[in-house]
């Protein structure tokens, strides 16, 4: 591929890439604004903070999200880099105008507690899950996370969790106690859903299988499977035999299959399995079993 060639290809992905982190930003504020704001409901991180500001002071909500991630977007750039930066400002901006812009429109659903968390989580995750899997971010609370957990023994999920228990916290002081709680409920809806947006609805997972007959168990996972896996020469720390380790990498539609394929040949094999974000490159390509 030629050089301008190249470059006219990276220039289109980006503006698809940011196309969709605007979509995404435009998402989220329709969930805020139609599903979760008109029945006391909030989100947790910065947009959760914006939101009280907001019925507190009387503040537009759009302006509030701008101004209180602006430290945050200096985070991102210094720990993480100017392209994740750059649409970083490109998604919180999405989501301050997208507030503003639906500010007016009618709620979709009113009265049911359980059905606006579910569906207004699902809403907030879908388009936050968009923007994050495109590489910007709509709340800036994740950035600080990471940089605690640079500077402090705990996990980045660990401070996320803390921030956004001290989040809700104040949500309460707004919308009462319970509407704490359900902003709680519907914050892990939309954490779970942005894992799901993020890694696809089918993920990947490996399989590391140790077997006594590891020419049989790949000849068989390419047949029964249509599945390629690779060989490594691994020892037992205590009898320090020598065995063959098969890894294979499969989405997640196959894990039952496969399983199936090593209790046959071999119920006594040992297996470890890992969860895989993405794959690329290689032969990850499913071949013909039919």
């Amino acid at each position: 591929m030629s050089t301008n060639k190249k470059q006219k290809t990276n220039k289109l992905r980006m503006i698809l890439r940011g196309l969709l982190v605007i979509m995404g930003g435009f998402i989220a504020a329709y969930g805020l604004e139609t599903v979760l704001i008109p029945n006391n409901v909030s989100d947790g991180g910065v947009t959760g903070l914006s939101i009280v500001g907001s019925q507190l002071f009387g503040l537009p909500l759009g302006a509030l999200i701008a101004i209180i991630n602006i430290p945050f977007i200096w985070l991102g750039y210094q720990q993480i880099g100017k392209t994740f930066a750059f649409f970083s400002i490109i998604g919180i901006v999405s989501l301050a105008v997208g507030t503003i812009l639906f500010h007016h429109t009618p709620a979709i659903i009113k009265g049911d507690s359980l059905l606006i968390t579910i569906v207004g989580g699902i809403i907030l995750g879908f388009g936050m899950g968009l923007a994050l899997r495109n590489g910007g971010a709509l709340d800036g609370i994740d950035m600080l996370a990471v940089l605690l957990s640079r500077k402090l023994p705990f996990g980045t999920s660990d401070f996320i969790l803390f921030l956004n228990v001290f989040v809700f916290m104040i949500v309460s002081i707004v919308f009462g106690l319970q509407g704490a709680i359900l902003s709680a409920i519907a914050y892990f809806i939309a954490s779970k859903v942005i894992h799901i947006v993020e890694e696809g609805l089918s993920g990947s997972k490996t399989f590391k299988i140790i077997t006594t007959q590891p020419e049989l168990m790949v000849e068989t996972i390419r047949d029964r499977l249509g599945r390629s896996a690779t060989f490594n020469e691994v020892y037992g720390g205590f009898s320090r035999e020598k065995f063959k380790e098969i890894t294979c990498v499969i989405n997640r539609l196959e894990e039952t299959k496969l399983k199936e394929i090593i209790n046959d040949i071999d119920p006594k094999s040992f297996v470890t399995v890992y969860e895989v974000a993405e794959v690329k490159g290689g032969n990850f390509r499913k071949n013909n079993i039919h």
